[in-house]
């Protein structure tokens, strides 16, 4: 038998290693833009891509929620619940998907009544956006494999498909914009060819390794009530958690830009480290969904307990190993992302805090991890209830006038703080029960 910190970490690097190819793709699409001769094509795929990550981020409990489910039906070696699963999510996901492309014309409208931009830079934004809302099916059906793959206790094939989608994306950035001399719609193209090819490589990958888990079954079992229901309530409190954590980041950055211009590049420069070591932290929580989800579903107290403290020991590692490089490498890291010498001095009046901040949230990320893994969807939604509206916003308000901009980061830690305070207070009575 594979001990457990062998599975944490077959389970944790590999969404790592995927966790990471994500901001390298952004990387190249502001690359290729950045090298036109006008700057407003930057700005277009800068607002483009943030309404397309807001929104799909929304529909991150398509993934979770099949993560969970898959891995409890593992652990109980419910087989035929097993295949019901990936049908049920991703017939909702399809069925959002297509919601998605019919509802554009709002989506966008709403969208850009909310974000600021030149009148150029929105046109060029929006023939953007109407491209490569045409991917949502491929998107969304992503979701679901990566949430279904990985509660069948498998990273690798997310990691590969994660290096496929983003490798054909950035090729095929340079043979749109580069090769052909198109703009901004070049690398909407590339974006919806690169999320089918993923989608149509999944399916492949899905049939070659599980094959014999893709059974034909009646619609009336697929669409069994209560197991439709449980789905809905779990993934409705897991969406409602992620729309919170939204408001919270994004009251965060208005209330930079509300102070200054510069307050709010150095809060965006300094928030570059915590989403580095978010995407680490995460690959410890994706195992956790998966280990703990399977614990549960074999109705072992036992090993679950035993897999919540091993997580916390690999979660704690790699929080103070951030802390400790954000304490003596922070200023280095400064001169990677910048040159400008006035933005680094103001950001390293506040590195304190972003030193603070990866022992802050440490444990929210890894109990994250365990409640989806357990579907305790409802703790989640109630937890982040209390962080956003009750600690956070107070938080800030009570400090703003006094402190300034060390206010907010003060908000932020403690409502990171609190969030893993309170999952760890109703642990014993949600995640712990059989």
């Amino acid at each position: 038998m594979i001990s457990l910190n062998r599975q944490i970490l077959r389970l944790s690097v590999p969404n790592i290693v995927s966790n990471i190819t994500v901001p390298l793709l952004g990387l190249v699409d502001l690359a290729m833009m950045g090298h036109l001769d006008d700057p407003v094509y930057i700005g277009a795929i800068a607002l483009g891509s943030t309404i397309f990550s807001l929104v799909y981020l929304g529909f991150g409990f398509l993934r979770m929620g099949t993560t969970g489910f898959t891995a409890q039906a593992i652990g109980a070696k419910a087989r035929k619940e097993i295949t019901l699963i990936l049908y049920r999510s991703m017939f909702v996901a399809l069925v959002l998907a297509f919601l998605l492309i019919f509802l554009q014309y709002p989506i966008q409208w709403i969208s850009f009544q909310l974000l600021d931009g030149g009148q150029e830079v929105k046109e060029l934004a929006r023939q953007y956006f109407y491209i490569r809302i045409y991917a949502a099916p491929a998107t969304l059906g992503l979701y679901v494999l990566h949430g279904w793959f990985l509660g069948m206790q498998n990273a690798k094939i997310p990691m590969a498909l994660a290096i496929a989608i983003n490798s054909i994306n950035i090729l095929l950035n340079i043979l749109f914009v580069v090769g052909f001399g198109m703009k901004s719609d070049g690398v909407a193209i590339a974006s919806v060819i690169a999320q089918y090819s993923g989608l149509l490589l999944g399916l492949l990958l899905l049939g070659l390794k599980y094959r014999a888990y893709l059974k034909r079954y009646s619609v009336q079992l697929i669409f069994q009530a209560k197991a439709l229901r449980r789905f809905f309530i779990v993934n409705n409190d897991i969406f409602i958690r992620t729309v919170l954590l939204i408001l919270v980041l994004a009251f965060f950055t208005s209330r930079s830009a509300k102070i200054s211009d510069e307050i709010l590049a150095v809060n965006t420069l300094l928030f570059q480290f915590f989403f580095i070591f978010s995407y680490f932290a995460d690959g410890f929580a994706f195992s956790g969904e998966a280990l703990t989800g399977k614990a549960k579903g074999a109705g072992d107290p036992v090993l679950l307990e035993k897999t919540v403290s091993y997580l916390f020991r690999w979660g704690w590692g790699a929080s103070f190993l951030f802390s400790i490089l954000f304490l003596f490498g922070l200023k280095p890291l400064f001169w990677v992302m910048t040159d400008n010498i006035d933005l680094i001095q103001l950001a390293y009046d506040y590195k304190w805090w972003i030193v603070l901040l990866p022992v802050a949230s440490g444990a929210a990320f890894i109990w994250d991890g365990i409640y989806i893994g357990v579907t305790a969807s409802r703790a989640m939604r109630n937890t982040m209830i209390v962080a956003s509206l009750i600690i956070f916003l107070p938080s800030y308000y009570f400090t703003i006038d006094t402190f300034g901009n060390h206010a907010l980061w003060f908000s932020l830690n403690i409502f990171m703080m609190s969030r893993g305070v309170l999952l760890w207070i109703m642990a014993k009575r949600t995640v712990y029960q059989t």
